[in-house]
């Protein structure tokens, strides 16, 4: 186990999420790379990762292609609770990456947001779109 563990929930097909990792890794760690989208989420998981963030449900759902505007959950007298049951249900909901560190835990977005996260850098960093991140 690392003295500095890093855990990435990632979702694989989105590239904020794959820049986010490559940082990481760029930076000479190891994360544990946690696919969401395929292990799914338990509700006191979410609860934890959002007091941990000082968030609410709704500030880590995702509305863009995912069904959050059909389950209605975009509507604002939408509850925390039933956010979580769907995002549960529906792990897709969930906006990625969420990265947990000894620094604290955010959602990563852009994926240089990731830097705060870090105890160190990597020398330089080009994400796959060309664009070049300012250390």
């Amino acid at each position: 186990m690392s003295d500095f563990p890093i855990t990435i929930f990632h979702n694989p097909a989105c590239g904020t999420s794959r820049n986010t990792v490559a940082i990481v890794k760029a930076a000479g760690y190891e994360p544990n790379v946690v696919e969401y989208l395929q292990v799914g989420w338990t509700k006191p998981q979410l609860e934890e990762l959002l007091a941990s963030m000082d968030a609410k449900p709704r500030d880590i759902l995702r509305d863009k292609g995912t069904p959050a505007a059909e389950l209605g959950l975009l509507e604002p007298n939408v509850s925390d609770d039933a956010i979580l049951d769907a995002m549960v249900e529906h792990p897709i909901l969930v906006n990625r990456p969420i990265v947990v560190t000894p620094k604290g835990v955010k959602l990563s977005r852009p994926s240089e947001a990731v830097l705060e996260l870090l105890d160190r850098k990597p020398e330089s960093f080009t994400k796959e779109d060309g664009e070049v991140v300012r250390l």
